[in-house]
């Protein structure tokens, strides 16, 4: 069985900071790796689940949905059919958040407008109208 290597050096393969490491450890998105003299060695295979972090995070998921996407699924379950589940929810998410986004834009441009002299006018003339 071979040593493994320091944190520092998944470090600096990775480009991801130890705190980090030790962070995805404590959150459960990376297994707790060996210690040898008390310090922390992992297998060269914690680079490609590191990889997949990297993945999950840019696509936008969540601490919580990348462990799910790690360990939620049956073990047999095929990596299209995780992302799959995961990707359908976040789709959902994402577009609600655009259209909000959205929302946000057309306000921000009516108040950009706004020649209201008082701030309690502002909600009255400025805002989108009551229930809308």
């Amino acid at each position: 069985m071979t040593e493994g290597l320091p944190i520092r050096e998944i470090a600096k393969r990775s480009g991801v900071q130890p705190s980090a490491l030790r962070y995805y450890e404590r959150v459960g998105l990376l297994k707790a790796p060996r210690r040898v003299s008390g310090q922390r060695r992992y297998e060269p295979e914690v680079l490609d689940t590191l990889r997949l972090v990297e993945l999950a995070q840019e696509a936008g998921f969540t601490i919580a949905e990348i462990r799910e996407l790690l360990d939620g699924f049956d073990e047999g379950t095929p990596a299209s059919e995780r992302w799959q589940a995961l990707a359908q929810e976040k789709l959902t998410e994402v577009r609600r958040r655009i259209e909000h986004a959205r929302r946000m834009e057309e306000l921000l441009h009516a108040l950009l407008d706004c020649r209201c002299t008082r701030l309690e006018d502002c909600a009255r003339y400025c805002g989108p109208a009551p229930g809308s």
